[in-house]
């Protein structure tokens, strides 16, 4: 039988998903221990109970100078910007992707623009940020939004676009307006793929907040990491970045289940 044509069982499926990960874990931990047995003071490869009790120090002890618990105080606050930071990113990507692919007059002024736009580096303005909107909490909200929200509305206004003109046509000739058309037709396809593209784009809303608080703030999942990079704490940094990824998946997940919830015709709900 040709390879193209194996399909895993179940059984296998679960044993082939977990086997990447048992491999790198294995690779870590003997890399680790090979590490601690000739030096054990080495920083470089902390084994897992060093970082359970660095874990345990930042999440469940109170910090002595603030009385914080440092760990979920940075997760609280990197979720209320990045979350704010997509909102309003969606927000805006959705009105420009139903202008610019609705509205052939509009999308002859917007398609370029956003095509522009969506080719700026956005780490290359984030000093540009920082000396608009000051180094509080807004430029670090405005980093994700400029980032993420030109390809959210190119995105956007190409499945706009792939509408069939046939069913504006058949709407239209019903009776229906412009505005009608946006609300029964286009809003519904175009919500359905929102959060297609969100669940893309948040390795890149991630990025841009890690960035944002690498630089210029006072706590957060992203300050936290390159604070104690100078200490070599890589008990600490390693489970940040591992608790970064969990929560990343997490939302990519409820995102996923969200759009098959909703959209359950759509083609993206089977992924």
């Amino acid at each position: 039988m040709r390879q193209i044509n194996r399909h895993p069982t179940s059984g296998m499926r679960l044993m082939l998903v977990m086997l990447p990960f048992v491999l790198l874990l294995a690779a870590y931990f003997f890399g680790s221990a090979v590490r601690l047995e000739a030096n054990p003071q080495d920083k470089l490869l902390p084994g897992l109970q060093q970082m359970l009790d660095a874990l345990s120090r930042m999440a469940f002890s109170p910090d002595k100078r603030s009385g914080e618990y440092l760990f979920w105080v940075d997760t609280l606050v990197s979720l209320a910007r990045l979350l704010t930071g997509l909102a309003i990113a969606s927000l805006i990507g959705l009105c420009i992707g139903i202008t610019s692919g609705v509205f052939p007059l509009w999308r002859a002024s917007l398609s370029p623009l956003m095509t522009v736009l969506s080719m700026i580096p956005p780490l290359a303005i984030l000093p540009v940020l920082f000396i608009v909107f000051g180094l509080d909490e807004l430029s670090k909200v405005m980093l994700i939004v400029i980032g993420i929200t030109p390809m959210l509305a190119r995105d956007l206004e190409h499945r706009a676009c792939e509408i069939p003109p046939e069913i504006l046509i058949k709407a239209q000739t019903l009776g229906a307006n412009s505005w009608t058309l946006v609300l029964r037709v286009v809003l519904p396809q175009l919500l359905s793929r929102l959060l297609t593209s969100l669940r893309l784009l948040l390795g890149s809303a991630w990025l841009f907040l890690i960035s944002a608080e690498a630089i210029s703030s006072t706590a957060g999942l992203g300050y936290r990491i390159f604070l104690v990079r100078r200490y070599m704490a890589m008990d600490v940094i390693i489970p940040y970045v591992l608790w970064i990824t969990l929560l990343a998946w997490l939302m990519d997940l409820a995102l996923r289940k969200l759009h098959k919830t909703c959209f359950p015709w759509a083609e993206g709900g089977k992924a």
